[in-house]
């Protein structure tokens, strides 16, 4: 018997005894892989164009050149490109919280294939040294038990054989949650609020950063603005979904 065949049997099996409902909808899993279920999965939005050519915020309407919003045109950024799968929308936001806020852990899984397709799409040419995260506060991480970038993070990096480095940042800084802050608000929230742990990982690398949700990009420009002072050649975004 190959390891597929086993594989599958085991899983069959464990259906049985163990029914799978889709984390979202709760409806029942049975043809499917993983905990999203065929529905669920397509109601995705993915992010398409047009989009701002710098931040990969999606635009309303029809634009038929490139662009850099009026955003990333009034702010300095530190980040070489950033790109998000999806849109923070519909059922897909309910399986990002269910996996933010529930520990929901298992969703990184069904996750992981969303945002290799996103890297393999926008970044095509680039060849990424390392793939690190937004780190979380250590008092928030204990409460939270863990950090879901770090799920995605490593996932990804699995996904693309690059190798992972979860601590080339610490959080030094316990900031307020950024949910109901303007723009502006959120930049200043989040300043010097990171740190470089091992700067001979960063110095002369080419860095994949990765988060669950972007929504100004003021965290990952600041964890950006961090890994460039600490010497990184570059630093590209990934993100599961853009608000």
């Amino acid at each position: 018997m190959s390891r597929e065949d086993f594989t599958r049997i085991r899983s069959a099996l464990l259906d049985l005894v163990f029914p799978r409902n889709c984390t979202t909808c709760n409806t029942r899993m049975i043809d499917d892989d993983g905990h999203l279920c065929w529905d669920c999965r397509a109601s995705a939005e993915y992010v398409l164009d047009p989009f701002c050519s710098r931040c990969g915020d999606p635009a309303d309407g029809e634009i038929r050149h490139d662009y850099v919003c009026a955003f990333c045109r009034r702010r300095t950024i530190w980040f070489d490109l950033a790109r998000s799968a999806v849109r923070y929308r519909g059922p897909f936001r309910e399986s990002i919280q269910q996996f933010k806020y529930n520990r929901a852990t298992h969703l990184s899984a069904d996750f992981a294939p969303f945002l290799r397709a996103c890297v393999e799409t926008h970044f095509p040419r680039h060849r990424f040294d390392g793939i690190t995260i937004v780190p979380m506060h250590p008092r928030k991480e204990r409460e939270r038990c863990y950090n879901q970038a770090a799920l995605l993070g490593a996932g990804l990096a699995a996904e693309l054989a690059v190798s992972y480095r979860p601590r080339c940042l610490r959080r030094v800084k316990d900031v307020r949650s950024q949910t109901r802050l303007t723009a502006r608000q959120r930049a200043v929230n989040v300043r010097a609020a990171f740190a470089v742990n091992h700067q001979g990982w960063i110095e002369g690398r080419r860095w994949l950063l990765v988060d669950d949700v972007m929504s100004t990009g003021a965290t990952v420009n600041e964890c950006a603005r961090v890994l460039k002072q600490a010497g990184a050649a570059s630093v590209s975004v990934v993100t599961l979904a853009r608000g």
